[in-house]
């Protein structure tokens, strides 16, 4: 992978109950920070403003999976960006989840998260080798799960330095 210079603001974003997502977060936002120059916020959706995400070349989301969809808590933040509805175009976009056992929905919560992306305009960082929506993880993440992670945060952040260019 090649890895571009400009400089890109990334915002991690997440909801975390038992702190297994919230692991997978700090994953994220290091492997975003080894692109150089790109500038890394991470917020839990409890403290962020909607009118943040206009600040950022790319936001990456993460939710625990419940019932195979967001938490609650995502879904009322994401809602709340019809306020800015249009002005997130062309921005870089990605998603991770945890959840608490095998053919759960992880894969569904990640499609709703980008699905909300989608429909803003955003364009999707995706994978062709392996959880191509997004990391997944079962419970607290393991060694791989959390490697997963830090490729999503180094391939969102070098797509939106590229764009940014």
């Amino acid at each position: 992978m090649r890895t571009v210079t400009s400089m890109a603001r990334v915002l991690v974003i997440y909801d975390s109950r038992t702190g297994n997502t919230e692991k997978m977060a700090l994953a994220v936002a290091e492997g975003a920070r080894q692109i150089k120059g790109t500038d890394v916020k991470i917020l839990v959706v409890d403290k962020a403003t909607v009118k943040e995400l206009l600040e950022f070349d790319a936001i990456i989301i993460g939710s625990p999976t419940y019932y195979g969809n967001m938490s609650g808590k995502m879904k009322s933040f994401i809602d709340q960006t019809n306020a800015i509805h249009g002005k997130l175009k062309g921005k870089v976009g990605g998603a991770f989840t945890s959840s608490g056992g095998t053919a759960c929905g992880a894969e569904t919560t990640i499609l709703s998260v980008l699905q909300a992306m989608l429909v803003h305009g955003m364009i999707v960082q995706g994978r062709y080798d392996d959880k191509h929506y997004g990391p997944t993880a079962l419970e607290s993440p393991n060694k791989d799960e959390i490697e997963s992670c830090r490729e999503l945060g180094k391939k969102v952040a070098n797509l939106a330095a590229a764009l940014k260019k």
